[in-house]
């Protein structure tokens, strides 16, 4: 079993990976990240398209990143993997922001994406996660799209104006949106 390393002595190593979607890639970096002494805090992984798609956030001392470092070298070579590696630091959480969640659901057409990162990026509102997916709705096949995401609004910002801005900005698109605050 390996320990968890001290958060006050520890480092991150954020790991970007894709390739050919095959059998076996997730046991491959999990053993990778294991046998160095290193914990996996944060990931995402995901098929897209025939392709193995993977960020995560791994946690060690200094020394431990370094074999982990050594490690991912082997699997580029091993898995035919194209992998980034960059420390970091752990990410304070704000006192001064709320988390909410943000659902829009549409017609699928492009900039979608765009526009949604543009209503809050004009607002400094960070966005902390998005995930979004096209898919043909039941019964008519007709091409939608769904994006859900995760943002941060700072204390002072007027959510009842904010609301009512975000629907008008849908209402404008035709999507289908809501925020919500995040429970729990």
């Amino acid at each position: 079993m390996t320990r968890k390393p001290d958060p006050k002595h520890s480092t991150h190593l954020v790991i970007s990976a894709i390739g050919e979607d095959r059998p076996g890639l997730v046991e491959s970096l999990s053993r990778a990240v294991l046998e160095s002494g290193c914990s996996i805090e944060d990931s995402r992984m995901s098929v897209l398209g025939g392709h193995f798609a993977v960020i995560m956030l791994a946690s060690g001392n200094w020394n431990t990143l370094s074999k982990l470092d050594n490690a991912l070298d082997q699997l580029r070579k091993q898995q035919f993997l194209e992998i980034i590696s960059q420390r970091t630091t752990q990410r304070s959480p704000s006192a001064r922001a709320l988390p909410y969640g943000v659902d829009v659901v549409a017609l699928d057409q492009p900039g979608i994406v765009h526009q949604l990162a543009g209503f809050f990026s004009a607002r400094g509102i960070n966005i902390q996660e998005m995930s979004t997916h096209a898919y043909n709705a039941a019964h008519t096949a007709t091409p939608m799209f769904a994006a859900h995401l995760t943002v941060e609004l700072p204390a002072t910002e007027h959510i009842a104006s904010l609301r009512d801005d975000f629907l008008d900005f849908c209402d404008e698109l035709n999507l289908d949106g809501v925020i919500e605050p995040i429970k729990g």
